[in-house]
């Protein structure tokens, strides 16, 4: 009982990594229909980021926020590329999002090289029911609830939210009612990067990260997202929780070698779920 409480809450750590990263994909797919595969890059570059500044003497905390900060910026920069160009289509921006995602490796490996990085996260370890762990994956949970409280809130209550949202829904009535799509578009792509990043720097404590480690985050970021359809951060949330709950399992009473394999099988299952229900809710809509 002691070593499956231990996984379940390891495994809710690493599910909120994918959840975040998943988020970002959401945010943008939510505005722009396009699926960004450059994500998981943002969380890599934003980890070797704050482990740059935090080597050279920057304190916590701000060293992870510039990183985060990076991890905006360069979100916002592939946006530009992806999007920047009014009536690119989403299939070609998807295209863009992939290419720009095998570049960063290029980038990556250049100013970082090929070695792992990590730093310390929240020191100390929690006692609970006997089950010892990491302080580090209580900051993990308690910042991704906070952050998709924010979505939330985000989406529904603010003019901002209601303007990413028109633009999914309908780009010709918003250009109509003055809403700049191409912008809000790169806003999305902004946020996120910034989300991307702050997935880096939280798991990166708790997890070696390299130039590649990108790969693990989009696939596990892309499995949770696909379970709202690409367009609910609840069930984005939900579903990088239960995948991080099921590798740990995995890890844990298996081979750690099939957690990649996991988040795969996960994914298949979703999407052929969705494909079986997707006739189904025609028909009832008919």
């Amino acid at each position: 009982m002691t070593e499956l409480l231990q996984y379940l809450v390891t495994g809710l750590g690493g599910g909120c990594a994918f959840a975040l990263v998943g988020s970002g994909l959401v945010v943008v797919y939510r505005v722009t229909r396009v699926v960004n595969f450059a994500q998981g890059s943002f969380a890599v570059i934003a980890a070797m980021t704050a482990s740059t500044l935090l080597a050279s003497g920057l304190p916590h905390g701000l060293a992870e926020a510039l990183a985060v900060a990076v991890g905006a910026v360069t979100g916002a920069a592939v946006g530009l590329v992806a999007i920047g160009k009014p009536g690119t289509p989403p299939d070609a921006s998807l295209i863009v999002t992939l290419g720009l995602g095998v570049f960063a490796y290029a980038v990556e490996i250049l100013v970082w090289g090929d070695q792992p990085r990590s730093f310390r996260g929240v020191p100390g370890a929690v006692d609970l029911f006997g089950a010892r762990f990491q302080a580090h994956y209580l900051l993990i949970i308690g910042a991704t609830l906070a952050v998709f409280a924010g979505l939330g809130l985000l989406f529904a209550r603010t003019d901002i939210g209601r303007a990413l949202s028109a633009c999914a829904s309908n780009p010709y009535a918003a250009r109509v009612v003055g809403i700049d799509v191409t912008r809000m578009g790169l806003l999305s792509f902004g946020v996120a990067g910034a989300l991307g990043g702050l997935a880096g720097i939280l798991v990166t404590p708790i997890q070696l990260v390299t130039f590649d480690y990108d790969v693990t985050l989009v696939v596990g970021g892309f499995a949770a997202a696909i379970l709202g359809g690409l367009m609910r951060p609840a069930l984005t949330l939900v579903g990088g929780l239960l995948l991080g709950v099921a590798q740990a399992l995995v890890a844990g009473y298996g081979n750690g070698a099939y957690q990649l394999e996991v988040a795969l099988v996960l994914l298949l299952t979703v999407m052929i779920w969705r494909a079986a229900r997707q006739p189904i809710a025609q028909q009832e809509a008919a």
